[in-house]
């Protein structure tokens, strides 16, 4: 019976997955509040743009050093005191009157709790607590980002319709609020703090513990190393268009572009929660694949289908559901960020496992500033323009280069991960 014991990694991994659900809820439903507060307070799609701009900026460059607090001060501590800065912010956002309390709600506040919670933890506590089904358990993670969406969306958008978007913010904050206990009495750093391995890990090898970052000039010295590398650059980016192509475009105007071709708000937010369904699976599955095929092959993959998918986007939206835009929402929910397993993984094969978690940091905060770009170019192109056909043109465009830029990863990873 002994054997049956569930490994305390996985209840690690669970209370992670919630607090990373917690930390995606609110930026998952941004767009789905962005016309009532046009509409309440006058204010035009390049200010509400805006504010998602600076909170996809923040959010990403934080992470980098996000993993150097958590190495100094315990990923306990900083993730818990990030919950609640996510929880600050959206529960003062009802409150505010003018755009730029928007910014400092939605872009400071709620950037700097997610940035600390963002994809970066996930990786820390997979390569600290996992040496078997990393590459699944980073998919797991990976897939809290659409369960948020799942859960929330349609919920703040049900909100909306009935009783405004001020109940549907408090609900976040509420979620956010209620995770920070929990987290801090379920969460340990490190398998050694409980007596015991990582999962997997060989009864006749010796742990060998990643080695820690404990320095912000440390992060920048193996961030001026890897930039030495092509490896790096083709890795950043590539993950700057998965970011312009999820959060900053579909995730932030998806909402609003499907209103533009009279759909109503409710069953765009619809259409968005089922792209989180299929994003769950797919993201798992390739967490799964990553185990078992080159990296490499799967981006390319992933990247040429996500381009071939955003060309199809100005023909299949309409005011109804018709199997063209469901097919594209099935499709593009499988794809949504499939490229976070094998990027993690090519971070720890480049660049190796020491160095893994703060290169993937500073991979995802180009993700985040990719995102954060697209997000203010979409605004000022629907402003501008009257329609997002352009922006759609160019997300697949900038997605059919990732897939060939790929390419340049010849040859095996120098350093094992």
């Amino acid at each position: 019976m002994h054997n049956l014991k569930i490994h305390r990694a996985w209840l690690v991994a669970a209370v992670t997955f919630f607090a990373l659900i917690a930390a995606a809820a609110f930026r998952s439903t941004t767009s789905a509040l962005f016309e009532p507060l046009e509409m309440e307070f006058g204010w035009s799609r390049t200010e509400t743009s805006l504010a998602v701009s600076v909170n996809l900026i923040v959010y990403g460059l934080t992470a980098p050093f996000a993993a150097v607090l958590m190495e100094r001060f315990t990923v306990r501590k900083v993730a818990t005191l990030a919950l609640a800065m996510v929880a600050l912010g959206s529960g003062l956002t009802p409150t505010m009157t003018q755009s730029w309390q928007l910014v400092l709600y939605w872009g400071v506040l709620v950037g700097l709790g997610t940035g600390c919670t963002a994809l970066v933890f996930g990786s820390i506590v997979a390569n600290r607590w996992f040496v078997a089904r990393r590459g699944l358990v980073t998919g797991i993670f990976s897939a809290a980002y659409a369960t948020g969406q799942l859960v929330f969306l349609p919920l703040i958008a049900s909100l909306i319709m009935t009783t405004g978007w001020r109940i549907g913010s408090l609900v976040v904050a509420t979620f956010s609020a209620v995770m920070v206990p929990v987290f801090w009495s379920l969460f340990r750093d490190r398998p050694a703090d409980v007596g015991i391995e990582p999962f997997g890990q060989p009864k006749t090898q010796p742990y060998a513990a990643p080695a820690q970052t404990k320095s912000i000039r440390e992060s920048f010295s193996v961030l001026r190393s890897a930039t030495k590398t092509v490896p790096f650059w083709v890795l950043a980016g590539t993950f700057a268009v998965c970011g312009w192509t999820t959060n900053g475009l579909i995730g932030a105007h998806f909402i609003p572009a499907a209103h533009d071709h009279g759909m109503p708000a409710d069953t765009a937010a619809g259409l968005l929660a089922t792209v989180g369904i299929f994003d769950f699976v797919g993201t798992i599955l390739s967490g799964w694949l990553t185990d078992r095929i080159d990296s490499r092959i799967l981006l390319v993959f992933y990247y040429s289908l996500r381009g071939l998918a955003l060309f199809t986007v100005p023909f299949v939206l309409g005011p109804t559901v018709e199997p063209p835009l469901f097919f594209f929402i099935i499709f593009y929910g499988l794809d949504w960020i499939a490229t976070v397993p094998p990027t993690v993984q090519l971070c720890r094969e480049y660049f190796g496992l020491a160095n893994s978690s703060i290169i993937y940091g500073w991979v995802f905060a180009s993700h985040m500033v990719g995102a954060a770009i697209a997000a203010s170019f979409a605004g000022a192109i629907r402003q501008t323009q009257g329609s997002y056909t352009i922006a759609w043109i160019t997300a697949a465009i900038l997605c059919l280069c990732a897939a060939f830029s790929i390419l340049l990863l010849r040859g095996r990873p120098k350093v094992a991960g």
